[in-house]
């Protein structure tokens, strides 16, 4: 792919990439491509070994622990950052999680704990990063994160996380009311379903990914490089009138009905 140099001079986090097969990996990817000094963070040293090496390959300046439900390891990589990339222009949020069995049985069936953790994980991590991380962005900047179909449509399966990625959408609508006076810009990129780590555990997800095929305008599920190349868009200057959104790249199947 032809680089542009859309982001040079731009540094970026990008909280998420477990695996090649991430979102954020193919985001990180792009980032890269177009010029940007990339940092990763992970969680905790079960991911470490994995993500330094994914982070050796995608030519990351720095890669640093982070548990985003953890105040203190908040501000820990802030002084880190502080210190060495006082200035981040771009963020990314591609981090969610809920219970296995909250996500196998039926929503009404949700248990209080397992429907708080997926709440805090999945869509107050948004709001702690920006609050954390937003004063370190000051030239203005973009803030991203991924969200699904299945916050506004019941996706069978899909349960607590499709409320989860509901209040991540208003997060994002709120954050960049809040933050549009300093030209941060907030905004949500909703990919259409991609085989990733998370997704395997969605039950009969195979499933979906057929069915979109079936009815998507494009007659195709969408491939991780375009959420990529979105992600660049959104961190680039040609971004610059967008936030508060959320942009779908799903190859169309958002707009069907029947």
């Amino acid at each position: 792919m032809h680089m542009s140099g859309l982001l040079a001079g731009k540094t970026a986090l990008v909280a998420g990439v477990a695996n090649r097969w991430s979102i954020a990996y193919s985001i990180a990817q792009a980032f890269r491509r177009e010029g940007a000094t990339l940092l990763l963070t992970y969680q905790g040293e079960r991911l470490k070994s994995q993500v330094e090496e994914l982070g050796a390959e995608l030519g990351a300046a720095r890669i640093l622990n982070c548990d985003v439900t953890n105040d203190a390891e908040l501000a820990a990589l802030v002084a880190v950052l502080e210190a060495e990339f006082p200035k981040l222009d771009i963020v990314v949020h591609s981090i969610a999680f809920a219970n296995k069995e909250d996500l196998s049985r039926p929503f009404l069936e949700t248990s209080r704990d397992g429907f708080l953790l997926s709440q805090n994980v999945s869509s107050y991590s948004l709001v702690a990063m920006a609050r954390a991380l937003t004063p370190l962005m000051t030239d203005g900047g973009s803030i991203m994160t991924l969200t699904y179909l299945g916050a506004t449509r019941v996706v069978e399966n899909y349960n607590v996380m499709g409320v989860a990625k509901a209040a991540l959408e208003a997060c994002v609508r709120y954050l960049a009311a809040d933050l549009g006076p300093r030209n941060i810009r907030v905004n949500a990129i909703s990919a259409g379903p991609i085989k990733t780590a998370s997704a395997r555990g969605i039950k009969d997800f195979s499933k979906v990914l057929d069915g979109v095929a079936q009815h998507a305008p494009l007659r195709r599920n969408c491939d991780p490089a375009e959420v990529g190349d979105t992600a660049v868009f959104l961190g680039s200057n040609l971004g610059r009138g967008v936030t508060g959104n959320t942009i779908f790249v799903d190859a169309g199947f958002q707009i069907m009905g029947l």
